[in-house]
């Protein structure tokens, strides 16, 4: 909702809808954690020892919120498989608001990592307990693991995950030292790794100093390098853009994790049974043949990755409509670009790769049509106010030949039925005068309305709102108001 303000209202409406929200009384819930989820009290914070070495996630919440509410259980189960190694904790804000405040809580759930007894960082990792899991796992121990023999390097690297390692001549150069301050902001995101002796690299055709960026064994293929080597400049931004660039390669294997990350740009995937922790060929097999085709087609702003369909099934039938008997064995490929627009592709897919050429060709071609969920457009439509679906919606509200005034109202809300007829009424009046001649129309409406919603807890009479329509539209219009 607060994502429509500033395109909807003026400024001093907004103050007023943002006041009239926080005044709103607190509810109390009983807690919304097991027990032994320690309770952070501010004395505990006030005696926390700089000295304990303890990687600690507080949560940050009041007793009542839709997002902790969700959040609750999966941190929960995280703090279970992480109890021992890392603390989770809670901190009730209703209860003990100076200590959210001292630590700058202004949004709920706030996470925020302690090490060492100090505010680290913001966590910014998922919220799902398999991510939170392994986002707190990699706070654990150094920022950076040092290798020593090339048993170590080849240890390292041999992971699930993507490695980078930094290769240089001693402990003491600026180097080595800008490396550690990247691998600190950098952890939570990727694994990192160094050493000082040069010939740990040289089976890699390394002898001088850079960084080396490991992908996964399991991702290993023929149309792209393992490795690749960063010999630039070395400074934390440099470095953050050459891992982000290079590594999910070609064709990532997305997740529930890493999906943000990878949606920042125009996506293409494919959906199939994929497991890469018991079955790593059978899952490579319908990677490498979107590899072979997503090689074809480099360069057009286009990326590609693959899923495992079975994380993503409500995904797939809510964003897509695709149901989980669809398919079959096949993979179901998709389309999203990063301004949300979906396409999917109605063949199936073929072991030669010729069915996702030919929808790749028609994506590029501008020949496929867009998804929509939506109800059926309405067979007649010749009423006043014109009914919209979210197919035609493009059709009649973004005509570039007309502006529109359009109702958003649910069947069920009360204020939409008493509004109905009056709406009716307005456009029969107003057709043929060209209803929202002037755009504005349509936010002087709508912010009028709220004004009247939060001040007066009612709507305007009519006459209030055909002043605001005559200094829109600059018509002059008349109506008896039945409320006087």
């Amino acid at each position: 909702f607060h994502c429509f303000l500033p395109s909807l209202f003026p400024s001093f409406l907004v103050s007023l809808l943002v006041s009239f929200l926080a005044s709103s009384p607190p509810c109390f819930l009983p807690s919304l954690f097991p027990s032994f989820l320690d309770s952070l009290l501010v004395s505990f914070f006030s005696s926390f020892s700089p000295c304990f070495p303890l990687c600690f996630l507080p949560c940050f919440l009041p007793s009542l919120c839709g997002h902790c509410k969700k959040l609750a259980p999966e941190f929960d189960r995280a703090a279970t498989r992480l109890k021992g190694n890392v603390r989770l904790a809670k901190v009730d804000c209703t209860t003990h608001s100076e200590t959210c405040g001292r630590f700058g809580v202004s949004g709920y759930p706030t996470l925020k990592i302690f090490r060492y007894g100090r505010d680290s960082a913001p966590y910014d990792g998922p919220r799902t307990a398999e991510g939170i899991y392994q986002y707190m796992k990699k706070q654990t121990g150094p920022d950076s693991v040092l290798l020593r023999t090339k048993e170590d390097l080849q240890a390292f690297v041999n992971n699930y995950d993507a490695s980078i390692v930094g290769v240089f001549s001693g402990a003491d150069g600026s180097r080595l030292a800008e490396f550690l301050n990247a691998a600190g902001l950098l952890r939570e995101q990727f694994r990192f790794a160094h050493s000082t002796d040069l010939q740990l690299a040289e089976d890699h055709g390394i002898h001088s100093e850079c960084v080396l960026l490991f992908r996964p064994p399991r991702l290993s293929n023929t149309f792209e390098d393992s490795l690749v080597v960063f010999k630039d400049y070395l400074t934390i931004g440099s470095l953050r853009r050459f891992i982000r660039d290079h590594i999910y390669g070609l064709c990532p294997h997305m997740t529930l994790e890493n999906r943000d990350r990878l949606r920042v740009r125009d996506l293409l995937t494919a959906y199939y049974d994929l497991d890469y922790h018991h079955n790593v060929r059978g899952s490579n097999y319908w990677r490498n043949r979107v590899m072979k085709v997503a090689s074809k087609y480099g360069g057009r702003g286009l990326t590609y990755s693959v899923a495992n369909k079975k994380d993503f099934l409500s995904e797939l039938e809510d964003d897509f409509g695709l149901g989980t008997s669809d398919g079959g064995e096949l993979p179901f490929v998709t389309i999203r670009t990063r301004l949300g627009h979906k396409y999917t592709m109605r063949e199936e897919f073929t072991r030669d790769g010729q069915s996702l050429e030919r929808f790749l060709d028609d994506y590029f071609a501008g020949r496929l049509k867009r998804y929509v969920k939506s109800e059926p457009v309405p067979e007649r439509n010749t009423a006043d106010v014109k009914m919209v679906v979210a197919e035609s919606f493009d059709d009649v509200v973004n005509d570039p030949d007309k502006d529109v005034l359009i109702q958003f109202y649910s069947p069920s809300c009360p204020h939409c039925k008493k509004l109905e007829p009056v709406y009716r009424e307005l456009a029969h009046t107003v057709t043929p005068l060209f209803l929202s001649k002037r755009c504005e129309l349509g936010k002087l409406l709508i912010s009028f309305l709220l004004y009247f919603y939060l001040t007066l807890g009612r709507e305007p009479c009519l006459p209030c709102r055909l002043l605001l329509f005559s200094l829109a539209t600059k018509q002059e219009v008349t109506w008896p108001c039945p409320l006087t």
